[in-house]
């Protein structure tokens, strides 16, 4: 049975050239895998720093906006995902309680490429966002 999120399954490629930071520097490349499991959505995202160096990250939940622990130390103690429609993907990071992070990944028309915009709560209320986009490679 299709799902509003099925659109975003599958694998994705960095364009290095879109990417738009606020806070750190772009990565050199990068490759973005969300897929389906056991009633959870996982996100793996990988990617070359800009001083060469791999790096890597994997996280899931449940697509219903479920808040479910994470063991991100003094960042993040709790995520949450939540399908806003067929275009719009959203995770968030919670450190007790506050909202630290949002990550909005929208399809455009085609289905074909994914904007990320991850928006950062700093300490003091000011907000930092990195922009990128995403080229499919692969459906799931």
């Amino acid at each position: 049975m299709p799902t509003l999120y099925d659109g975003f399954l599958g694998a994705w490629e960095l364009l290095p050239e879109t990417c738009l930071y606020e806070q750190g520097d772009p990565p050199r490349s990068g490759r973005y895998d969300i897929r389906e499991e056991g009633g959870q959505l996982v996100f793996t995202a990988q990617w070359v720093d800009a001083e060469g160096t791999d790096q890597s990250v994997t996280f899931s939940g449940p697509p219903d906006g479920t808040h479910v622990p994470f063991a991100g130390g003094d960042l993040a103690d709790a995520l949450e995902v939540r399908v806003v429609s067929a275009r719009e993907l959203n995770s968030y990071a919670y450190y007790r309680g506050a909202q630290r992070m949002v990550a909005q990944r929208q399809l455009d028309d085609t289905g074909q490429h994914m904007r990320i915009v991850q928006l950062v709560r700093l300490p003091g209320g000011h907000s930092v966002a990195n922009s990128s986009i995403y080229r499919r490679v692969w459906v799931n």
